[in-house]
């Protein structure tokens, strides 16, 4: 009976580990770059502290976008993979490359013209510290879109390939350099003046460059995928209605999901700033309790990808049922690490009582949301979205997100002022109701679609 319902092959779980063990790593290393900015910057004042934040929401907003081209991308690469149909997989990434740039492009230019205006929407228009703060952040942060994106999809389609060690060993060592730029030009130290936030911003686009250098250089020398930059140049028109199908879904999910956070975070803005403060540092402790779902999440969609492209269609519901369930394992086991954790962070940074009060009560609050989450995220960034089942993500995604969690949001936050702790669970009740839906969704077994040129 066991047999039936769940993946009980060795080799499955030795090709999970084998994926999500690099992508966990690169996760919490990431993390923990995050965090040591949190805290150094969480050492100078709170404005520093919730001005980048903020700023990171709109930097944020790229990242979903850039993420939703990247796994569309590797949705596609995936099957490809597992059909060893080569020309096909390096059209799409000729696709997805010129489709990441483009969209960097037009971030860089918001960046650098409309800064302020992007900064006032974060925050009361009587809190013109933050704001500044916040707009010298995006100055000094713009050369990192283009950075990120050309990283971002290359990291994804290599994963897709099995080569995850390449993107892990660029964030080991994106991670020694941030850490100690941010050090330096934070606080002025080795003779560097002290820049504060401009110092964390600029840290973090140095890190970048090594970052970004280390992958290139790796992936254009690759003899697996022989991807070379000619390819760049070469045709590929007969690939995107394909890739358009699979991808602008993916692509728009996650830009409109990326939209929401923005959203939430402006509703959070109206709040105070005390709050902003707040949820910058429970989202910090969520991402280090979180990254095996990051992990578990990326391992799903390559491995239901390849299976679909190897004809295996049998495999790949067993596989989906064992990830719901491994989900829901890592979403118990994440809050009982944030439960533990969460009142040595918050008491490491230099904050308000008042702050670390309403620190505590978002700490039982995300307790309660990393169960639902993690299900929700190992299904509609995993199983399903290897499946190619993009367009219902997208309305699963729309509705839960603007019809659910803004509006609750607003009502709570703002007009009823309810304590910081149902506020919280209605800024993010859009994951307790997309999770039981994508459960109904995956025993429907309507996720699995055909895709061009593969099994």
């Amino acid at each position: 009976m066991l047999e039936r319902l769940i993946e009980t092959d060795g080799a499955f779980y030795r090709r999970l580990v084998h994926i999500a063990i690099p992508v966990i790593l690169q996760s919490l290393i990431t993390t923990g770059v995050n965090l040591a900015d949190n805290i150094m910057l969480g050492q100078l004042t709170e404005t520093a502290l919730s001005a980048a934040s903020q700023a990171n929401q709109f930097i944020g907003l790229f990242t979903f976008a850039i993420m939703g081209i990247s796994m569309g991308a590797s949705v596609l690469t995936s099957r490809y993979w597992g059909a060893q149909d080569m020309a096909s997989l390096r059209k799409v990434i000729t696709i997805a490359l010129r489709a990441g740039l483009l969209l960097a492009l037009a971030f860089t230019l918001m960046d650098v013209f409309l800064s302020r205006q992007i900064m006032s929407l974060y925050f009361k228009a009587q809190e013109a510290a933050g704001i500044e703060s916040g707009v010298i952040y995006l100055h000094w942060s713009a050369a990192a879109f283009l950075l990120m994106a050309v990283s971002f999809v290359l990291t994804n389609i290599m994963r897709s390939a099995g080569l995850t060690s390449i993107p892990l060993l660029a964030s080991i060592c994106a991670f020694g350099v941030n850490i100690g730029a941010n050090y330096v030009l934070i606080f002025g130290k080795l003779g560097f003046p002290a820049m504060g936030v401009a110092g964390a911003a600029l840290g973090t686009v140095i890190a970048r460059v090594a970052e970004t250098g280390i992958i290139l250089c790796f992936f254009l020398r690759d003899r697996t995928i022989f991807y070379r930059l000619r390819h760049l140049r070469e045709p590929c028109g007969d690939m995107v209605g394909e890739f358009l199908r699979i991808s602008v879904p993916v692509m728009l999910s996650d830009s409109l999901l990326g939209l929401g956070e923005n959203a939430l975070a402006i509703i959070m803005g109206r709040i105070g700033a005390g709050f902003v403060s707040a949820s910058s540092i429970t989202m910090i402790v969520q991402r280090i309790s979180t990254v095996f779902i990051s992990g578990l999440s990326f391992s799903g969609c390559f491995l239901t990808g390849q299976v679909l492209g190897e004809g295996r269609v049998e495999a790949a519901k067993k596989q989906g049922t064992t990830y719901l369930l491994l989900g829901l394992g890592v979403g118990v086991l994440a809050a009982g690490i944030i439960r533990i954790l969460s009142g040595s962070v918050i008491d490491a940074y230099r904050i308000t009582e008042e702050t670390k009060a309403i620190a505590r009560q978002l700490m039982d609050a995300v307790c309660v949301i990393v169960i639902f989450r993690s299900a929700n995220s190992i299904l509609t960034k995993g199983v399903l979205r290897g499946g190619g089942d993009t367009r219902f993500l997208l309305l699963a995604d729309m509705s839960t997100m603007w019809c659910i969690a803004v509006p609750l949001g607003a009502l709570a936050g703002l007009w009823l002022r309810l304590p910081a702790f149902w506020v919280y669970i209605c800024l993010y009740s859009d994951q307790v109701i997309k999770a039981v839906w994508c459960v109904f969704r995956l025993r429907s077994g309507k996720w699995i679609k055909k895709i061009r040129g593969a099994s």
